[in-house]
Formats: C-alpha cells, sequence, structure tokens
C-alpha cells in the first residue's frame, strides 16, 4: 500500500474569489483592507518514516497559525529529494542526510539546499514474540542480510528459515540500513541486501508481518515499534554491551543505530518556511517529538 496522507487547512478559492470581489466594490462594500487576506501554503513530503511526526507538527502549526496552509505526503526520502530538487515542494522529509550527487543537482538548477536536524531515531531490529532469540551483533544482521545466515538455528533460535524483510529502495530507512549494517559503515563496500529480501513500501507494513511471521525479521523506526513484536538488543561488536533502543540509549551515544532527520530546503529559509522550522525545533515541536517515540533535539 502507498502510504501518502495530506493535511491541508487552506482557504478555498471560491470564498476568497467572492471576498475579493465584494471588497472592490462601492457604497457600504467591505474595503480592501478587510478582505480575506489568501493562506500561505507549504508543501512539505519525503520520508514515511517522518510522515506522522510531520502531520503532527502540521496539525498543531496550523491550530496557532491558520493562515498558513500546510500539505504533507510521504513516498519515501528519495520521492520527497527529487521533489525538493524539481521545485514542487518547499520542504523535504529525509531520514537520512542529502547524496552528494543530490546536492549537485540542486544546485545545477541555482538552488543551495540546507538541512536541518529536527529530531533523532534510533532503527530497532524487531522479530516475532515466538522467536527465543533476544540479541544480536551488527555482524550477525549483516550476513543475515547478506544472506550469509540463513536459519534462527545458526543464532541460537529454533530450526527455522530466516525471512528477511526491509523498506523499499526509495526509503532513507533502507539506505541507512544498507549503509550502516548491511555494509558495517565501510563506504567501499558494495553489498546488497540478499535477493530474496521482501521489500516493503511502509514501516506499518513491516511490523504487520514481523507480527504475523514467526519467521521474520525487519527493521524500523523506533517511532513506529509497536508491543506486537520483539524488539532485539544490538552490540556494535562481539564482546560489546547489547544495548536496546530507546531515548536514553540514543541520547548516550550507546545503541549502535541511530540516525537524525531532516528537513531541506531549497535555499536559506525565510519567512513562513523559516517560522515553521523554527517552531519545528522550538520546545513545543520537540514535545512532539517526544510524544511520537522520537528522540528530540536541543531547542532553539
Amino acid at each position: 500500500m502507498k502510504f501518502d496522507r495530506t493535511v491541508k487547512l487552506a482557504i478555498p478559492h471560491l470564498v476568497l474569489f467572492f471576498a475579493l470581489i465584494l471588497s472592490g466594490c462601492g457604497g457600504t462594500g467591505a474595503s480592501s483592507a478587510q478582505a480575506a487576506a489568501p493562506a500561505t501554503a507549504i508543501q512539505n513530503k519525503g520520508s514515511d518514516t517522518m510522515v506522522n511526526l510531520a502531520l503532527a507538527w502540521a496539525e498543531q502549526y496550523q491550530k496557532l497559525h491558520p493562515e498558513v496552509s500546510l500539505s504533507v505526503t510521504g513516498g519515501g526520502t528519495g520521492t520527497g529529494i527529487a521533489a525538493l530538487v524539481n521545485g514542487t515542494v518547499d520542504l523535504a522529509n529525509a531520514s537520512r542526510a542529502m547524496k552528494p550527487e543530490e546536492e549537485q543537482q540542486a544546485r545545477d538548477k541555482g538552488y543551495q539546499p540546507q538541512g536541518f536536524v529536527v529530531a533523532r531515531d534510533a532503527i530497532a531490529v524487531i522479530i516475532n514474540p515466538e522467536n527465543p532469540v533476544t540479541q544480536l551483533t551488527l555482524q550477525q544482521i549483516s550476513q543475515i542480510y547478506r544472506g550469509e545466515i540463513n536459519n534462527w538455528q545458526e543464532l541460537g533460535g529454533e530450526n527455522r528459515p530466516i525471512v528477511r524483510l526491509s523498506r523499499e529502495t526509495n526509503s532513507g530507512t533502507h539506505v541507512y540500513f544498507l549503509e550502516t549494517v548491511v555494509r558495517l559503515g565501510n563506504s567501499k563496500d558494495k553489498a546488497l541486501m540478499a535477493t530474496n529480501t521482501l521489500l516493503l513500501p511502509s514501516s506499518e507494513g513491516i511490523i504487520a508481518e514481523v507480527r504475523d511471521n514467526p519467521n521474520a525479521i525487519g527493521y524500523d523506526g523506533l517511532g513506529y515499534v509497536t508491543g506486537e513484536v520483539k524488539t532485539v538488543g544490538v552490540a556494535k561488536k562481539p564482546g560489546d554491551p547489547y544495548v536496546m533502543p530507546s531515548v536514553e540509549s540514543v541520547n548516550a551515544n550507546t545503541y549502535p543505530v541511530a540516525r537524525d532527520l531532516y528537513m531541506y530546503t531549497m535555499n536559506e529559509p525565510t519567512g513562513a518556511i523559516k517560522d515553521y522550522l523554527d517552531w519545528v525545533r522550538s520546545a513545543e515541536g520537540q514535545d512532539i517529538v517526544a510524544r511520537l517515540g522520537f528522540v528530540p533535539v536541543a531547542t532553539k
């Protein structure tokens, strides 16, 4: 399924049209200064990991600033950045940093893209609650997704085949997991996930499949993890402590699979876009981050 939701509280064009006509009439009609002002529209697209968070921000901000119309859609980090580069959105949500080639494409079109860290996140490795495995090293997770470990028995579990689940390739979470976990941070490693890895279009889809399949393993942003699945402790290397993903372990830099979440603009933000970004990074905006299970960043 395609995870694509929109929040839009814009002033209807027809109402605005008649308001302007009335304001231009003579006699006792309303003056132009009294006519309804058009809403400022901000288009925001990108990361599916961030879409619920971005929707919550938009809903609250529009209550405070009804003169601003915020449209929020998902589609994945790559989709959001492509839309930003093409000039069709004002803000791109990204669960990874822009790639050098994406930045160059933006500059080729006359833009100077600016990135802002708006939250932090842990990538939880999740399995079915029936699975007796409780902890894995990054090396073991890498071997699973490379197709080098194919049975839970090799990891202390039952004699069951491993079913690998991943987000689709346009997902920033997929890219981050591939580079940080599967390739273990080695920029020269060009390995891909095993060809029988099931690619799912949404974070909710990963949760549902792991919940229903006792052989499955997946990964998801901490804000999406529910009690229907089991989170495993992760060690950076053999002999290191196994750490559970949490706000505390991310802030302490002890959980090995944590990342920043971004909003990107085409240029240095000004006006309504700057005001919105400032609010997102304020104490009020970061309270929403914490409420949705993500990790707040230092407030402005």
